[in-house]
């Protein structure tokens, strides 16, 4: 989801993220406290849900997870702060979060204006349509005239508006809060379209009862590089949130996997060496134990594992890897080295 800058935070709350929230010790903060706050959703299928007794999962749960079994040794040591679209910087700012894992596209104003930190680009995405096969329409440029369901306070009517203005088309929006309010006014009938980023909408779809009745339109209309945020003023988590990301990365790329990540410990490759904690000080230097991305692939799995296991293909939300494949496969997933 999308912010508009000049809805995002006011001065105050801007100033109160940089005095109390965002300076150095977050990992002591996390350690002391023996959990991990992750800002996330009120609720996306695939990406950050409840099951029935109330446990999370998802995409972005599963990175929240791995920042926890780095920083804690305990993937399960995590609380799921939820927020919309509205809240989740002041949550995070506030220090209610100690990082944000999201869908939460990475824009200039989020990174300077608001004092965040990204961290990489976990999730490549961007703004497509969802329509019922019964409206008749294969093209967004058929639109004209539709009621479109978009959440408030986010730069998805910012792309939306400016679409439909280069297009010479009109629309009634239809203002929500959270995905599933729109989910609810959209299967009411309420708006003849639903807009957010293309992953969103093929999670959402993914849980009505008859998903194959409603197809989304093939125009992308926005680049939404989604990935995990932190507060200014504490390079160390900083870079602790980075290096989790890219580890998990790195160890796909190097065929490091949950099953087989005990025998790796004995691999002729100097950077999986590295990456697990067998030689180097790395994990010395970010302040966390040798065995601090082991305990990532062990506990939780490769990038390629968590997207698999949440969206892939043989997942209710059916997504490709597409742009999320590793580069070396024809994607745009790719980390530095551990070196």
């Amino acid at each position: 989801m999308k912010f508009k800058p000049t809805l995002i935070l006011s001065a105050a709350t801007l100033a109160l993220g940089i005095t109390s929230g965002a300076q150095a010790g977050t990992l002591e903060d996390v350690q002391k406290r023996g959990s991990l706050n992750c800002v996330v959703s009120t609720g996306v299928p695939g990406f950050a849900y409840t099951d029935e007794s109330g446990e999370w999962h998802g995409f972005d749960v599963d990175f929240c997870r791995a920042t926890a079994a780095a920083v804690l040794g305990d993937a399960k040591k995590i609380k799921a702060v939820t927020s919309t679209g509205k809240t989740r910087f002041t949550l995070l700012n506030s220090a209610e979060g100690d990082v944000l894992w999201r869908n939460t596209t990475i824009t200039f104003s989020r990174d300077v204006g608001v004092k965040l930190r990204f961290h990489g680009v976990n999730y490549y995405d961007g703004q497509g349509f969802l329509v019922s096969k019964d409206l008749g329409v294969n093209s967004a440029k058929e639109l004209d005239g539709a009621s479109v369901c978009i959440q408030t306070g986010t730069t998805t009517e910012l792309n939306l508006a400016d679409y439909f203005f280069a297009n010479g088309m009109k629309y009634e929006a239809v203002p929500i809060e959270t995905n599933d309010e729109g989910r609810q006014n959209y299967l009411a009938g309420r708006c003849d379209v639903y807009t957010t980023d293309a992953s969103g909408l093929a999670a959402t779809r993914s849980t009505f009862t008859d998903p194959a009745n409603h197809i989304i339109l093939p125009e992308i209309i926005s680049k939404e590089p989604l990935g995990p945020a932190t507060r200014h003023g504490d390079d160390q988590w900083s870079d602790i949130v980075t290096w989790v990301y890219y580890a998990t990365v790195t160890a796909e790329e190097k065929g490091v996997t949950q099953a087989n990540v005990d025998e790796m410990k004995s691999s002729k490759d100097p950077e999986i060496l590295r990456l697990l904690g067998v030689e180097g000080n790395q994990g010395e230097e970010l302040g966390l134990p040798a065995d601090w991305a082991y305990q990532i692939i062990k506990q939780v799995g490769n990038y390629g594992e968590i997207f698999d296991r949440n969206i892939g293909p043989n997942t209710p939300i059916g997504l490709e890897r597409g742009l999320n494949a590793l580069w070396t496969e024809g994607g745009l997933q790719y980390s530095p080295p551990f070196r």
